[in-house]
């Protein structure tokens, strides 16, 4: 089985068991809890990939680290992520959730990477602008990135979807039509 589709089942379990018990809110922040714990914990994540450490040893250091900081569902998840096998498989199970919850409450996630700082106006109209088109959720959770690589302009990344509309990006495109020399007979 791929591990997409470990992921989107497992963490399609997860939120259909917390909206039954009314976690939902919950359940968001103890997955971004682990998921941070795995991306920065460099033993948490060489204990969840290592075939070697037994599931008993596993599970006593879950319970020791995470029993009383985050809720028992989420513990308890855990455990049967362990017993079943698929610790291994953790960061792409949190990140589907987070990407599930997101989907289920509505909120598109939006990314702006421009040369400097934008401006609030200018932020105000972006928002109002993919709004308007209609291809996005009503709420936004905007992330932005200066990367003075581009040079100047804005690239806009939402729903798999990117407008590239960076000086960099329309130079690059100006050297390929040159690169072509359209204008000239070739022999």
């Amino acid at each position: 089985m791929s591990v997409n589709r470990i992921a989107t089942r497992y963490a399609k379990s997860l939120i259909d068991l917390a909206r039954d018990q009314g976690k939902l809110d919950v359940m968001i922040a103890d997955i971004e809890t682990i998921h941070n714990a795995n991306s920065q914990v460099k033993e948490l994540r060489q204990m969840f990939r290592s075939p070697v450490i037994p599931a008993e040893r596993k599970l006593a250091v879950v319970e020791s680290v995470f029993r009383g900081k985050i809720d028992d569902l989420m513990v308890d998840y855990l455990r049967l992520l362990i017993k079943r096998g698929r610790e291994v498989y953790a960061p792409e199970i949190t990140q589907e959730f987070i990407r599930q919850f997101k989907e289920e409450k509505h909120i598109t996630p939006v990314r702006i990477t421009s040369a400097e700082p934008l401006s609030d106006k200018v932020m105000k109209t972006l928002r109002e602008q993919i709004l308007a088109a209609g291809l996005s959720h009503e709420n936004l959770e905007i992330e932005t990135v200066v990367d003075p690589s581009i040079i100047g302009g804005f690239i806009l990344e939402f729903s798999d979807k990117r407008y590239d509309a960076s000086v960099d990006a329309r130079l690059k495109e100006l050297q390929s039509l040159f690169s072509k020399n359209l204008y000239v007979k070739e022999f």
